[in-house]
């Protein structure tokens, strides 16, 4: 399991999956920024952690603690290694970098396997789960392939987050992280993190039932788009 990001959310998504996944399942954390004393208002850093990679800081920090591995990269994701099969979830708050998960994924994200000894073909799907938000409100989009594919009502392959939401490919890079902007809501990025964290269980579980998620923290709603065959039930 990859987290791209280690800021806002993606800082406390790597702490719940420390939390929610069995030690022997691998975990990497990638990001280039270093921690700064902005960042320890809204991220998931302390004083010692300053000047140092956030993905580094983070990962032997939580190693420590929850008494596991935890691997991380230094370098920008488009010079990093995403294992695949298996499950990236994306914490960027720009459409470059989203562009670079897109590229290193899409390739390898779903794929059908047929064994010697079976007619049927097996499937192995990984998942991209990819998390933004605002000030106060935020979205979780959940893709796999370049189109949908179902057996029934089981789904086996939903669009890739950009394919869903190609407006994400233009969102613009920022001087500063989306988490450390004096208008962003205190508690947001944690609530996120817990709704992806919750997005990855299921996922792991086979139950998730939505492709995209929506929080209003203004308005206190959550709103669901279901993972849904054409011409299927509402």
């Amino acid at each position: 399991m990859t987290i791209v990001g280690c800021g806002g959310t993606g800082g406390f998504v790597a702490e719940g999956l420390c939390r929610l996944l069995p030690r022997k399942a691998t975990l990497v954390l990638v990001d280039h920024d270093r921690v700064e004393e902005r960042n320890l208002r809204r991220q998931n850093f302390v004083r010692d952690d300053l000047g140092r990679f956030k993905s580094e800081a983070l990962a032997q920090r939580l190693a420590r603690k929850y008494g596991r591995a935890v691997a991380y990269s230094t370098v920008p994701v488009a010079m990093s290694k995403i294992n695949l099969p298996g499950l990236v979830i994306g914490c960027v708050d720009n459409g470059l970098a989203r562009r670079d998960v897109a590229e290193l994924v899409a390739g390898g994200l779903f794929m059908m396997l047929r064994s010697m000894n079976s007619p049927w073909p097996t499937y192995q799907a990984s998942w991209w789960v990819d998390a933004g938000n605002g000030e106060d409100y935020g979205q979780i989009v959940i893709g796999n392939a370049f189109g949908e594919m179902f057996e029934g009502d089981r789904c086996l392959a939903l669009p890739l987050p950009v394919i869903q939401r190609p407006e994400l490919l233009h969102q613009a890079p920022r001087e500063r992280s989306c988490a450390d902007m004096e208008e962003q809501g205190p508690v947001i990025n944690q609530v996120m993190a817990s709704l992806v964290v919750e997005v990855v269980r299921r996922l792991i579980e086979g139950t998730c039932p939505w492709k995209q998620l929506y929080l209003d923290l203004k308005a206190g709603t959550l709103t669901p788009i279901m993972a849904r065959p054409k011409g299927g039930r509402k």
